[in-house]
Formats: C-alpha cells, structure tokens, sequence
C-alpha cells in the first residue's frame, strides 16, 4: 500500500511538471469564458454569412490563424469563401483583382500595398496566394488613407469638397449614421481623460469613416450564399462595434460571428462582461510572443 502511495505522488508530481513545462503558443476560449477545441469553433463559423477575425497586426500567432482558418472554411464552402481585409483599400481592388488573375506577378502588387503595410509578405501574403490558388475573391475594404486623413483635420465637412470619384472611395453612410455616443467612438473620448483635444470629433468621425468603409465594401463584394472571411484590427471589430456596428446599420440580419485577440495579460484582467461580449471566440496569446515588424 506505501508502494502504491508513492508511486502515486511521484505520477502526480510528473504530470504537475509536464503542465508546468507546457507553453501553448495560444489559447482560445469562446464568450462564456471556456476553453474550446479549434474545430468546434470552425463548425460554429461555417454557416454563418460573415466572420470579422480580428487581429494584433504584428502578432504572428493571429496571422498563422487566419490562414488556418481560411483553409478550413475553404474546405467546407469551396468558392462561397468571400475574403477581405482592412489592409487593401477599395483604390487598390482593381490591382487585387488583376493579381488574382494572375495577370503578373507579385512584384507589382508589393510596392502598392507595403508602402503602407511593410509586414505584407510575412502576414498578409500568404491570405492572397490562398485566394489566388483556390480562385477566391478577395475584397479591398478599407478607407483610401488621405481621405480618413483629410476627415481628421478637417472635419466630415470636407467630404463637400471631394469629387463624385473620391466620395466613392468612402463609405456612402458615413454622414447619415455616424454616431460619436456610440461605444467605439465615446471610448476613444473617454480614454483622453482630461486631455480631450478640441478636434475630438474629427478624431472619432475619422476612425468612423474606415469603419464605415469597411462595412460598405464589405456588404458590396458580399453576394446571398457567401460567407466572408475579414480580417481587420481587433478594435475595428470587438464588442460588435466598428465594422460590425456599420453593417448592422446598412444592412440589418445578417448572420455575423467575430473572433479576436488579446493577450495573456489582458484577459486575466478582463472582468465577465467582457468575456461575454467582447468576441464570439477569443484568442489569448502570450505577452512576450516575437512580433513582426511593420516597418519598411
């Protein structure tokens, strides 16, 4: 019986050492705040219309991800995955499109998108060729950056100024829903404190334009049957606000699910309401996870 104890403790102290020596590269949990398997997450996204995946842009873990779940969904919807991403702007759709169609090669297309994204060939890459090999479409979404730019000195008023071809460039529901009480946009008041600037509103407006843009684009390239797959910053989708918000506005009914990332740290901090209505699925990464760079 003491042999059988002491095999017993030193079983007990093996295992408690391999879970210590356990480092997951992440963890995904769903919005009750329980650990859930990667495939059942794929079968709660398969039917839907939309899936906002949102990312830390230089997190390598949310990049590998996002390909991974691009194939799965792939394998179960073929040519209904729809994919799109705040890193193209609707200017560069025409140049996407001819790429896909393999018009030329990639050395024409880098130069347009890493002067502004310089971790495309690391991180955003490899969704593209997924798209190319498979012959899916792949929808540039995203607000041109001199126009959210213009907006932020000068107010929403300057879209007045913009010709016809330039106002098409942004989202047309910008000015009829925009909202600076809605919880995206309040935030981003309320984190200024005592230092709100007094161009406050041209800052929110701004960040509502590629939001707006994103939605409207979004729901542009989206056909019935589709499912797409978007990939964005994490805050351009958590809480069902920014992108999602938008598309609620346009085009109500839409079935729509989301998944982000945070990291260790910041989901020990989270309190239950967050967990619950921050993202459909959450991937918690660790905090000294190697990033990649955005530089040029």
């Amino acid at each position: 019986m003491k042999l059988i104890k002491i095999s017993l403790i030193l079983l007990l102290f093996l295992v408690t050492s391999l879970y210590a020596q356990d480092k997951p590269a992440y963890k995904l949990y769903n919005n009750k705040g329980k650990e859930v398997r990667y495939d059942k997450m794929i079968k709660e996204l398969e039917g839907r219309d939309m899936v906002f995946f949102g990312e830390y842009h230089t997190n390598p873990i949310s990049h590998w991800l996002q390909l991974e779940v691009a194939q799965s969904l792939y394998e179960v919807r073929g040519k209904e995955l729809l994919m799109g991403a705040e890193m193209f702007d609707n200017s560069l759709q025409l140049v996407l499109n001819e790429y896909l169609m393999g018009f030329y090669k990639d050395d024409k297309l880098i130069p347009e998108v890493t002067s502004k994204w310089g971790n495309y060939v690391t991180d955003y890459k490899p969704l593209v060729e997924f798209a190319k090999e498979n012959g899916l479409r792949f929808a540039a979404t995203n607000i041109p950056r001199r126009y959210a730019s213009m907006i932020y000195k000068k107010g929403i008023e300057s879209l007045q100024e913009l010709s016809p071809e330039a106002r098409a460039m942004i989202g047309p529901d910008l000015e009829k829903y925009f909202d600076p009480t809605v919880k995206a946009y309040a935030e981003m008041e309320e984190k200024m404190g005592e230092h709100v600037p007094p161009d406050m509103l041209n800052i929110q407006t701004s960040q509502a334009s590629k939001d707006a843009t994103m939605a409207h684009f979004s729901l542009k390239n989206f056909n019935p049957g589709d499912l797409l797959l978007h990939f964005q910053g994490s805050y351009h989708s958590n809480y069902d606000q920014g992108i999602i918000w938008w598309i609620n506005k346009i085009q109500p009914g839409l079935d729509i699910m989301s998944l982000t990332t945070v990291t260790t740290s910041e989901w020990e901090e989270f309190s239950e309401e967050e967990i619950n209505t921050i993202a459909d699925f959450i991937i918690v990464v660790p905090d000294n996870m190697t990033q990649t760079s955005r530089r040029n």
